[in-house]
């Protein structure tokens, strides 16, 4: 089996029904993948670099797709994105932001920083459901990364 497909999904969002939601939907959608949930910028950034609660695990352990909101309680989405694309060990790590903001200036700041993609979270519970499934079958089944 390929390790892509076994590496976990990073999902950094603090909103507990989105978090399930999104679970739910990849689950669904045949995604077999860990899917580790972390409510904060702070709690991201500590498992991605293996500090704080997470001392201990391997930062060389990188998931495969970060989804990560922006409008997050401690260390907001912009600046997790741009600890990540400062960093050489996760530098090249795909993040797609996932957020209820719409507005162009999180965009142009998003993709300045190095954004894989930025999806605006659609409000309903189905349409939701159905981006986020599709966010996880693109990043799992179809995009090759540098490190492949």
């Amino acid at each position: 089996m390929d390790m892509k497909k076994r590496r976990a999904i990073l999902f950094v969002e603090d909103n507990p029904d989105d978090a399930e939601l999104a679970t739910r939907a990849l689950r669904k959608s045949g995604i077999a993948n860990d899917i580790v949930v972390v409510r904060d910028g702070q709690e991201a950034l500590d498992w991605l670099f293996g500090e704080g609660a997470y001392a201990g695990r391997s930062p060389a352990e990188l998931p495969t797709v970060i989804l990560l909101d922006l409008k997050l309680p401690k260390i907001d989405g912009i600046e997790v994105l741009r600890r990540v694309r400062a960093d050489p060990r996760t530098r090249l790590q795909p993040v797609v932001v996932l957020t209820s903001s719409d507005e162009e200036k999180d965009r142009v700041e998003s993709y300045r920083l190095g954004a894989n993609s930025y999806i605006c979270k659609p409000v309903e519970f189905g349409p939701f459901a159905e981006a986020v499934k599709q966010l996880g079958l693109y990043w799992l089944l179809l995009n090759r990364e540098p490190r492949d």
